[in-house]
């Protein structure tokens, strides 16, 4: 086997490897209609009036883009629905929103696409609390968690329960149930749910980046900036050697032109519009999941 050969199947082993440890081990200690058919379909129970309010208000201009999987107005549209009360976060739309971010991740090439498979994984994770839950509130996490990959499907029409239902009443039902362990890693949502937190805050600063407008000069590269975004956020949970194979994943990023057409603009300013639209609704629920998770000390969980 030749040097190219033997250094092709090398980086090869390393994204595989990265596949399985960016969310699973990795992001551990070791990587104008969209809205409306939305609550058509999710149903979105117990939204306070002031809520109800501030989504109304809301502008939603974007419309279907022909012809992609990923759908940068629906994702708006499940971020949008997410925020509840003054500061809690739906579940249910708050996982659908992750269900289109796995789809952006799809879209990136297949080397990206690893990552996004761990990042259904704990989508499942806390799908199938909720399902146990309901049918058993009593139920230890482990019974039956063999089956989180299976009926994924079925899981994602199905109604949170009242201990799933929101962010903060998750966090409260799994700590008065002593689910959830400070010092070892365990199967509960409130983990899981850190780290899906994590992988939102590199996406967020990755999307904002893209979204900027240089005042000179040309734009810095998608590659660039996803590794920056890393660096500054799930580069600090990983591992030397999984941080060493993001590295290899991100020299595979797209260049800026598919960007343009994966959310159908013409130019940078017109991304920037579409982005910063995403951004500023990732940032909310970013912003209020920290609240919760801080408040209770869950910012460290192993």
């Amino acid at each position: 086997m030749g040097v190219k050969k033997k250094a092709a199947a090398a980086i090869l082993v390393l994204l595989l490897f990265l596949g399985s440890l960016w969310v699973y081990g990795g992001l551990d200690s070791h990587w104008d209609s969209c809205l409306k058919g939305y609550n058509q379909v999710n149903r979105i129970p117990q939204l306070s009036n002031s809520s109800r309010s501030d989504v109304s208000k809301r502008p939603h201009v974007l419309s279907i883009c022909p012809g992609q999987n990923f759908q940068v107005s629906v994702l708006i549209s499940h971020l949008l629905a997410a925020p509840a009360y003054t500061s809690d976060v739906l579940v249910q739309p708050y996982l659908s929103s992750w269900d289109e971010l796995v789809k952006f991740m799809d879209s990136l090439g297949p080397m990206v696409s690893l990552i996004s498979k761990e990042i259904e994984t704990k989508t499942s994770v806390i799908r199938q609390l909720a399902l146990l839950s309901e049918k058993s509130p009593e139920d230890e996490l482990g019974q039956d968690m063999s089956s989180l990959n299976t009926q994924n499907d079925d899981l994602k029409a199905h109604q949170h329960t009242d201990a799933y239902h929101s962010v903060r009443s998750m966090i409260s039902s799994e700590l008065d149930r002593g689910l959830v362990d400070f010092h070892q890693q365990t199967d509960s949502g409130c983990r899981t749910l850190l780290r899906l937190h994590r992988a939102l805050l590199w996406l967020k600063l990755f999307l904002q980046n893209l979204a900027k407008v240089p005042a000179t000069g040309r734009p810095r590269s998608p590659s660039e900036l996803c590794r920056e975004a890393y660096q500054s956020t799930l580069a600090q949970h990983h591992t030397w050697f999984v941080r060493r194979a993001a590295e290899l994943a991100f020299i595979a990023m797209p260049e800026r032109g598919f960007f343009f057409r994966l959310l159908c603009v013409q130019n940078q300013e017109g991304m920037s519009v579409v982005l910063n639209k995403a951004v500023d609704a990732i940032g909310e629920v970013y912003d209020r999941t920290q609240k919760a998770l801080e408040e209770k000390g869950m910012l460290d969980l192993p």
